[in-house]
């Protein structure tokens, strides 16, 4: 008879718990895109202006850039899958609370507290598929678990958004609270204790951060993201006044982007399993290309189109290395490492909005935000060449 070998035994198990680290990442990452479909009617129903509605977006990406690594450092030495069970059930607490928000300042305060424990969970999800993957794999578990950011972009924005539309802004916090839920059962359920402890002491994290290939690891995340993520802040103009597409065709140029980044994350993977740095450095250049053919095409609706399709797959496709990188450099410290990369493209989007808007009021036209862009990227390429170096001489 036939005797099963340990990875038949343990493969099903080990892909349904990245699995459900994937159905987690989707009902955070949902949380984090929804409010910009809904934002009228939250403005409306609260009685705010749209800026002052939009200041729920910055809240809830403060909430991860600053909780990230803090509540990761708070958290060291507790065991992995009741710490993101926790962390979960506070998220859930979180949209609850957003539902029922009876003033525009406790739904800030319920999305500060939603946003700050998801780059923690996230963390923890990436360094648990890590663990699970066979050796030569673990940038592709890492894609896997990022997969869930591509299908709430595609899926989850607009789901959540029609149904705030059909009843209400609040029904849509009501809904994530309860894919949470779903989502809560199948990590206690599926995601084992196997290999999940987290170990060290504060000390030990904070000591990695002091490493040089650590820090470049993550400043590659925060330059090398801002070029695409210019272009994302201020895509509807950009399709609308410069393109000439019709308002109505924009959501589905950002399906056909959705697209784009979820091919582009899982080629990523498999390319970061095969040369790690070789495949970082060459897709941050082919980035920093495609946004220079962007800026040429840019007047013209079927290259720009395609253009959507390349600049999403590229976008994703850097970030299993991003992740992979800074888990090899940190590999002390791996969940703060993680945490920090997350805050790392907080600050990405947050630098890109400024400087997008800068060259806009400067006067320099839109089309050239493709131009910035390019630039930004390549100076990122800069850096992960630096990084590369570092590593071939040592």
């Amino acid at each position: 008879m036939d005797i099963p070998t340990t990875r038949s035994r343990r493969a099903p198990p080990a892909l349904l718990s990245i699995l459900t680290l994937t159905l987690c990442a989707f009902a955070l990452t949902m949380a984090e895109f929804v409010i910009a479909g809904i934002l009228p009617d939250v403005a409306a129903g609260l009685s705010v202006s749209i800026p002052a509605a939009g200041h729920l977006v910055t809240t809830y990406a403060l909430g991860m850039a600053v909780g990230g690594p803090v509540l990761t450092l708070l958290t060291v030495g507790l065991a992995r899958r009741p710490l993101m069970a926790t962390l979960l059930a506070v998220f859930m607490i979180g949209n609850l609370a957003a539902a029922a928000a009876p003033t525009y300042a406790v739904l800030l305060a319920a999305r500060a507290v939603s946003g700050s424990v998801v780059a923690t969970f996230f963390a923890n999800a990436v360094v648990i598929a890590v663990s699970l993957a066979p050796p030569g794999k673990q940038a592709s578990a890492v894609a896997k678990v990022a997969l869930g950011f591509n299908l709430a972009m595609i899926l989850g924005a607009p789901i959540g958004t029609i149904i705030g539309q059909q009843f209400g802004w609040r029904a849509t916090f009501l809904f994530i609270a309860l894919f949470t839920a779903i989502a809560w059962m199948c990590l206690v359920i599926f995601v084992p204790v196997r290999g999940a402890a987290a170990t060290g002491t504060i000390a030990t994290e904070l000591r990695v951060l002091v490493r040089r290939d650590v820090q470049l690891a993550l400043t590659i995340t925060a330059v090398g993201n801002v070029g695409v993520l210019i272009v994302f802040t201020y895509f509807a103009p950009l399709m609308t006044d410069v393109s000439g597409f019709a308002a109505q065709t924009v959501p589905v140029l950002l399906l056909v982007y959705g697209i784009g980044a979820m091919v582009g994350n899982l080629a990523g993977g498999w390319l970061s399993d095969k040369a790690l740095m070789a495949s970082l450095v060459g897709l941050l250049a082919a980035m920093a290309v495609a946004l220079s053919l962007f800026w040429l095409a840019s007047r013209f609706q079927m290259p720009s189109a395609i253009m959507v399709f390349v600049i999403g797959a590229l976008a994703f496709a850097v970030i299993p290395g991003m992740q992979t990188r800074v888990l090899v450099t940190a590999h002390a410290a791996p969940t703060l490492g993680i945490a920090l990369n997350a805050s790392a493209f907080q600050i990405a989007a947050a630098v890109a909005a400024w400087l997008g808007g800068r060259v806009i009021d400067g006067g320099w036209g839109l089309p050239s935000l493709y131009l910035v862009a390019a630039c930004m990227t390549l100076v990122g390429v800069g850096i992960a060449v630096v990084s590369w170096l570092r590593d071939r001489r040592c």
